[in-house]
């Protein structure tokens, strides 16, 4: 008889140590558990900085206090000075950092005593990783020769980042059959729901045709009545799939990613207005921008909370003030009197806003609300973490539609990047659902110059 081949196992990779700094965790509360069976390390210098923030009222004091609660729960299962047990493997220690054993760090900062306590540990025989969102922390240690990496658990790849759409040479009768009207359903190929492709046809490539995927995996034309609304006409591809998307109230939510000059807001605020005052099919617009870097309030900025609102809302009035100027809607009234001349941009903002048909919200203030039937544009999102999104996402009641729009390029979060922040990641994370629709708009139509800073600047 054959001899059996001995069962080679295979070996268990040594345990890493993971020193987290703080950032870590006002970033995402889950940080503790996604190390898998390894060591994680905080030194005490973290948890004296958690104290600091759990007091705020912004996203960073809430994730401050959940980080707590989780270190006070596992507190049950030990000494956290000698390693508690985590939940879905591995272990975790609180540490205090020793004397300074390297020059360079004498400084008595968060950020040196994080890594004097890396370093020490090093010295111990443990293979030591430092986890920091801080770039300046991440250069410090490799000059100490330590290892150490940006937190990439909720991070995606923004060079691979998912456009929306696609360029496709397909036979001619298929193009042919589009333009009929007909619903192809034998179409084949690696698409996403909601995704657009732009056709053209492999014997005449002047022959094109733009071409939506439906959740049903059906490919149909655009509908063509969808080309200006509220005055706002589209002026190429990218703004036309955008478009189709912001008026379908079957797409529950749309990620529109673009450098400045793209349309991105200007689009949406007009589908929310047409939505709104002519299709009915909301009862507001509500538009909402993080107010500075790092989750602070409007308490930060001067006035009561209308006039801090307007303050950061100017961009969203210039787009208003652009719409209003090129179309004459019949508004609800609200104690305007009437006149032979049209009213201004202005007033009609301000009859906007007195009727409650558009509200301006700060996002401290969405968390625990429940927003029904409601057209919801965030805008500057890739200002957001993953969770900052979830959460403002999750406020979206019955009948709502969510317009998440951004720029990854123009990022003020010192903690995020292009691959990091929730705009980018839900447009990723989201693709696959039906629910949801995505463009990548590139090229910029503000004007001429706009179009030059956005390439060349």
């Amino acid at each position: 008889m054959p001899q059996k081949k001995p069962v080679t196992r295979k070996k268990k990779a040594p345990a890493k140590t993971f020193v987290l700094d703080t950032n870590v965790l006002l970033h995402s509360p889950v940080a503790l558990a996604v190390f898998d069976d390894n060591r994680v390390v905080l030194p005490m210098a973290v948890l004296e900085e958690l104290d600091t923030f759990k007091t705020q009222s912004s996203e960073l004091g809430r994730n401050a206090r959940e980080t707590i609660r989780k270190l006070d729960a596992l507190r049950v299962g030990g000494a956290l000075s000698a390693g508690v047990a985590l939940p879905k493997g591995g272990d975790l220690r609180v540490l205090i950092t020793p004397p300074v054993e390297k020059a360079g760090l004498e400084e008595d900062t968060p950020d040196n005593r994080l890594i004097r306590l890396a370093y020490a540990l090093r010295r111990k025989g443990e293979r030591v990783i430092i986890v920091s969102m801080d770039i300046n922390v991440r250069v410090k240690a490799n000059a100490l020769g330590l290892e150490a990496e940006d937190f990439e658990h909720e991070k995606v790849n923004f060079d691979e980042l998912y456009s929306g759409y696609a360029e496709v040479v397909v036979p001619q009768d298929v193009i042919a059959r589009l333009y009929d009207g007909q619903v192809l359903t034998s179409f084949t190929g690696n698409t996403y729901p909601n995704m657009f492709l732009h056709l053209s046809a492999a014997e005449n490539p002047d022959m094109r045709a733009i071409a939506r995927v439906f959740p049903d995996q059906t490919l149909a034309e655009i509908n063509l009545a969808i080309d200006s609304v509220y005055g706002i006409q589209s002026r190429n591809v990218e703004q036309r799939m955008a478009l189709e998307l912001l008026m379908d109230p079957n797409v529950s939510i749309v990620t529109l990613v673009g450098q400045a000059g793209t349309g991105k807001t200007l689009l949406a605020i007009a589908a929310g207005l047409h939505l709104v005052l002519h299709a009915h099919l909301y009862d507001r617009i509500l538009v909402s921008r993080p107010i500075v870097p790092l989750g602070k309030d409007i308490g930060y900025l001067p006035g009561g909370k209308e006039e801090k609102l307007a303050h950061w809302m100017e961009p969203i009035f210039d787009n208003l003030e652009y719409i209003l100027r090129r179309h004459q809607p019949d508004l609800p009234p609200a104690g305007v009197k009437k006149s032979g001349r049209p009213p201004k941009p202005q007033d009609r903002i301000t009859q906007l806003l007195d009727s409650d048909t558009l509200e301006l919200e700060a996002l401290t203030y969405i968390r625990g609300r429940s927003i029904s039937r409601q057209f919801i544009i965030i805008d500057e999102a890739q200002n957001l973490t993953p969770h900052e999104v979830k959460t403002v996402v999750s406020r979206a009641g019955e009948g709502s539609k969510v317009i998440l729009t951004g720029d990854p390029y123009q990022i003020d979060n010192p903690y995020l990047d292009a691959s990091s922040n929730g705009l980018t990641y839900a447009a990723e994370r989201l693709k696959a659902l039906p629910l949801h629709g995505h463009v990548t708009l590139s090229r910029s139509e503000r004007s001429q110059l706009a179009a030059a800073a956005a390439q060349y600047l």
